[in-house]
């Protein structure tokens, strides 16, 4: 457990930690909702359409609540603990795996080195480097199957029924692969043929979920903006994603490498055809008009927990041929990945710290001034900012609401991905989007005119801001302006 505990301190360092960046800006919103009720009057729909489908922002949120300790800090403790909870997990599947103590290690270190790998198709990483649900989600799936496996199926459905109040989407893959496993013995058992039946009955349902009609609208628009749900716009590299590990795995349960377990390659022929499965449903899902719909369903998803456990087993493999108990071979690999993986995370949020403490100091003026504005605007504050600010020089994907804690009108990059799952909020999404673009070239009369359509009082432009608006701060970038009256005339400059 000590040893975890490290690793899983060294594997932060290494991947790093943004609050509220990328997708946790949809995640830490509905967190310090539930922390403190009073924030967030105006938009809060999306962000809370995820969270109402889960237990995860009440479990975070009500633990910063109850323990009165600053909820930025105890978003970092979970996202360090689940960390470290995947790591434990991951101990327990290589213990089930492989015999020797240097096959285990070799299984838990590779992936703690990998952890920040993107997932071929799905936009999403083994582990982020910020809190969302997924952070707990992963480890408790990868328990669900240790625990499987043990003949511990009471525990097993303990584990998954866990992971659906976390994540009900990510706990439909893990119970998806449970009945592979479950089916992969009989059939072995049995010597029969019935997986066909199986890929009929998982899909049987879908028809129920949407409409057969094409999407279309402002909710089209969202839906096409998430250009991975669609496999006609993969590259090579993620084609080579999906089946080279596939290719990789399907080998592993045909040989029967030396330190291994029968579970080995138990998972490892479990995995192709779990694999497999999801891709077909990804390209027929993705194929015709009627269909597109259904691509909210992301089977790809599915190969988040294909990674996880393919890293696992190719982890052990290599400390049981390669590591064994030679201290200069460990150094040799990890080292140099670590610090491969620490200078493509350090490059992938050039203009923040690697590590943003809780209550630390901040070099990059974007979050420099979300941070001013949680501490010197008022909660019922409304704010108008670029609708595409995520993806400027500079920003590093930090969400506006997660850092600032303050209500903003709807943006194009991370609230169109609500959109796409949640089509209900495509109009709203649209005209807040539209009434904001061109921001880059508006002056006074088009911020009052926004004012004057939305509860905006407040913007956050570039310096020094625009005439006759009052800017109580600004830095080298950006420029925080009070609309309407009632503004103050004291400039900050920073």
């Amino acid at each position: 457990m000590v040893w975890l505990v490290l690793l899983a301190a060294v594997a932060v360092l290494i991947h790093g930690y943004h609050l509220g960046a990328d997708d946790a800006a949809i995640y830490v919103p509905a967190i310090k909702r539930v922390a403190d009720p009073g924030l967030y009057p105006f938009g809060a729909e999306f962000f809370m359409s995820h969270a109402h489908l889960s237990l995860f922002a009440n479990l975070v949120g009500y633990s910063a609540r109850l323990s009165h300790l600053p909820v930025d800090f105890v978003i970092f403790v979970w996202h360090v603990t689940s960390v470290f909870l995947l790591l434990l997990a991951s101990w327990r599947l290589a213990c089930l795996c492989f015999q020797n103590r240097s096959a285990r290690w070799g299984a838990v270190a590779l992936l703690a080195a990998l952890l920040s790998v993107p997932v071929a198709g799905t936009a999403l990483a083994i582990m982020d480097p910020y809190l969302t649900a997924r952070s707990l989600s992963t480890p408790t799936t990868i328990f669900a199957i240790a625990c499987y496996l043990s003949n511990r199926r009471k525990q097993a459905v303990a584990w998954l029924l866990a992971t659906a109040l976390i994540h009900p989407q990510m706990s439909v893959y893990g119970a998806v692969f449970l009945i592979c496993l479950e089916l992969a013995g009989r059939l072995l058992r049995r010597g029969a043929a019935g997986a066909p039946t199986f890929d009929a009955l998982a899909f049987a349902g879908l028809p129920f979920l949407f409409d057969f009609q094409p999407a279309s609208g402002a909710a089209r628009e969202a839906l096409f903006s998430r250009t991975y749900f669609f496999v006609s716009n993969w590259t090579w590299y993620e084609w080579t994603g999906i089946f080279a590990p596939l290719a990789l795995l399907w080998w592993f349960s045909s040989v029967t490498p030396k330190g291994t377990t029968p579970l080995f390659r138990s998972l490892a022929r479990t995995l192709v055809p779990f694999g497999l499965m999801f891709t077909v449903a990804a390209i027929v899902l993705a194929i015709p008009a009627r269909l597109e719909n259904y691509t909210r369903l992301q089977p790809m998803r599915s190969f988040h927990l294909l990674y996880v456990v393919f890293f696992i087993l190719l982890g052990g493999l290599i400390g049981e041929y390669a590591l064994q108990a030679k201290v200069w071979r460990w150094l040799g690999l990890f080292v140099p990945l670590a610090a491969s993986m620490w200078l493509v995370q350090y490059n992938s949020y050039p203009a923040s710290p690697h590590v943003e403490w809780p209550g630390g100091t901040s070099r990059n003026t974007w979050t420099s001034a979300f941070l001013w504005i949680r501490g010197h605007t008022p909660k019922s504050a409304v704010f108008g900012i670029d609708p595409g600010y995520m993806l400027l020089p500079g920003e590093d994907e930090h969400g506006f609401r997660a850092v600032a804690e303050r209500s903003v009108l709807a943006d194009s990059v991370k609230d169109s991905g609500a959109v796409s799952l949640f089509p209900q909020l495509a109009s709203h999404w649209k005209d807040q989007v539209q009434a904001q673009r061109g921001w880059e070239n508006f002056h006074l009369a088009d911020f009052q005119n926004l004012a004057s359509q939305y509860p905006v009082t407040w913007i956050l432009t570039r310096s020094p801001g625009p005439d006759g608006l009052t800017c109580p701060y600004r830095n080298h970038d950006l420029a925080v302006c009070r609309i309407g009256a009632g503004a103050t005339h004291l400039a900050i400059k920073r």
